[in-house]
């Protein structure tokens, strides 16, 4: 009867336990995630042979990864407290053994350089130590003159001016190079001052492409190679540490230092990431930047930014906010925040020769290229999708335990769900790889989305059959109207199961409120750096046809195509019956 039992289980359901056994889950916690009875679960670890794999790590690195995962957890019960405060003092009872001892060393090593150099310091050779971890120490303003300044665009060069204001929110065109300042605007305060910046995104790799950034910087320019994450920099005037942190108020709370806000239009839960960054930057030296392209009139961030939350705590007088215009000189406004906006035609006349505008403007509609490059909010509520629900489809990759997202050869012989959108006139081309949920009514997460421009139909044929090598693909779905019949009979070669979607009213309404089911459900995820797909669903509205139906599009035409990424996302998820209660959702081999 055991046996027969165990026979049950799929072979992606056992593959995910030992995944999360690996990671060093505790029995009871994989069978409360993936619903499998615990005594199942020491069979097959002992079948398998599963504690001979874990690969061997210091007490340190046991207890940070530990604690890692029981901080990230929403729901915490007493024994997960109670553990938390064991492993933090084990923690720092190890942090103080290891400083005794680096203390016993250097010491040892000075009174040794001391004997076998009696006349070192004398001869203005100095003591022969170990190399300074990080050293910016002899870096200055001058320096920076040279190796930074001197490349910045003019609106660049205006942000720098504008350094000193305590409160800076921008308001920019997408890829105009402000992540780059930034980080390079950070990096010379903390050397220069040795004061603390802390960078906060919606995703801890978000945050780290400025950690990225800096470390290329000072290598580049100054032969320097910073390690550590945070970066603590050994400067002038002390310690300072640059922090790299997502959109977890839990592990942001006890940090101070100058506060940079990526990309706030797009932050799930903006007003409680506020509140904590304000925290953190609460004494009067400390100064918050807030940066982002715009994304909907209805978001989080967007009474701080038209300045509503200022005129509804002080009610007894509206006070005007400067316009567009003047925000795009760069103003100081009646709440204190000094106001910048920069569209592409600002970055052009600023000195920024980097796009094609009309190259651009064949690529999106008009709504599109006017939020994305002329700083324009879109109202969502003309919608079908809201951005209040697609901003908690955005997450954090690290929240995915049962693989690893940045070496996605960890998902191994797991099922996935393909979508390909093709392109029309010069809109891009989309394909999506998705992972289906294991459990009834999990969640699809979006684990790679592929973006095509201008290139032929076997040549993308040809990047799905190397996408294909990598995966076990168990469902893809191709859309057959137009330009996607050449990619489809090409697929067919290798992959014969490939499914034609032929685009009517009733298919595309079908996608449409299946899509909505899963998304108002919780059930689909992405990396939350990937904020076009969000506006790829925003921009899929319900229009009128001359004969009175009700379809789903844009202000496009059919033959010009839109929101690939969106679609292609719908095509993938369509293979799941629509208002199933979930029944059949758990895949199957």
């Amino acid at each position: 009867m055991y046996c027969e039992r165990m026979s049950q289980y799929t072979d992606e359901v056992k593959n995910a336990a030992k995944s999360l056994y690996l990671r060093r889950y505790k029995i009871r916690e994989i069978a409360d995630t993936l619903n499998v009875p615990k005594r199942t679960l020491y069979h097959w670890a002992d079948v398998g042979n599963w504690n001979d794999m874990i690969a061997h790590e210091t007490a340190e690195e046991a207890i940070r990864r530990r604690l890692a995962l029981l901080v990230e957890r929403d729901e915490k019960d007493k024994t997960d407290l109670a553990e938390i405060d064991t492993l933090l003092y084990s923690l720092e009872r190890l942090d103080r053994l290891a400083s005794r001892k680096r203390q016993r060393e250097e010491g040892a090593a000075e009174e040794t350089a001391e004997t076998s150099h009696p006349q070192g310091r004398k001869k203005g050779k100095g003591k022969r130590g170990k190399k300074i971890k990080n050293d910016v120490s002899h870096l200055t303003k001058d320096d920076f003159r040279e190796k930074f300044h001197r490349t910045y665009f003019h609106y660049q060069t205006e942000l720098y001016e504008n350094k000193w204001r305590r409160n800076r929110f921008l308001l920019k065109a997408r890829q105009i190079g402000a992540t780059w300042y930034f980080a390079q605007e950070a990096f010379e305060d903390a050397c220069l001052t040795g004061d603390n910046q802390i960078f906060l995104s919606a995703t801890r790799a978000q945050a780290e492409v400025f950690r990225d950034y800096i470390i290329e910087l000072a290598k580049e320019h100054f032969d320097i190679e910073l390690k550590g994450n945070p970066i603590k920099l050994h400067t002038a005037k002390g310690t300072a540490t640059i922090y790299f942190l997502s959109n977890n108020s839990k592990s942001a709370q006890s940090y101070h230092g100058h506060v940079y806000i990526d990309e706030a239009f797009w932050i799930n839960k903006f007003s409680e990431l506020y509140k904590v960054a304000t925290g953190m930057a609460a004494h009067k030296k400390w100064r918050r930047t807030i940066f982002s392209t715009p994304s909907s009139i209805n978001h989080e961030a967007y009474p701080l930014w038209s300045g509503d939350n200022y005129n509804k705590r002080n009610k007894t007088k509206r006070v005007e906010f400067p316009d567009f215009k003047q925000m795009q000189a760069g103003v100081e406004c009646p709440d204190k925040i000094w106001r910048k906006i920069i569209t592409l035609d600002d970055a052009e006349v600023g000195g920024c020769n980097l796009f094609d505008k009309a190259e651009l403007k064949l690529e999106y509609t008009p709504d599109e290229y006017n939020n994305l490059f002329m700083c324009q909010f879109m109202d969502d509520t003309l919608s079908v999708f809201r951005l209040a629900l697609l901003e908690k489809c955005g997450v954090d990759p690290d929240t995915w335990k049962d693989f690893d997202y940045e070496n996605l050869s960890s998902i191994g012989n797991s099922p996935v769900w393909c979508g390909y959108d093709p392109s029309r006139s010069r809109d891009d081309a989309s394909f999506v790889v998705a992972l289906p949920p294991l459990k009834e009514g999990g969640k699809f997460r979006v684990v790679e989305r592929y973006k095509w421009v201008n290139k032929s139909f076997a040549w993308q044929a040809a990047q799905i059959k190397e996408i294909k090598s990598r995966y076990n693909i168990q469902f893809m779905g191709i859309d057959v109207t137009g330009p996607g019949w050449g990619v489809y009979e090409k697929v067919k070669e290798f992959y014969p199961a490939a499914t034609p979607i032929h685009y009517s009213v009733e298919t595309k309404n079908h996608m449409v409120l299946k899509a909505q089911e899963v998304i108002e459900a919780g059930r689909l995820e992405w990396d939350a750096a990937h904020t076009d797909i969000a506006h790829a669903f925003m921009t899929i509205r319900k229009i009128s046809t001359e004969n009175g139906k009700i379809i789903y599009a844009t202000r496009r035409t059919a033959t010009t195509g839109h929101a690939d990424a969106a679609w292609a996302i719908m095509h993938a998820l369509q293979h799941e019956p629509i208002n199933n209660r979930y029944a059949t959702s758990c895949v199957a081999v």
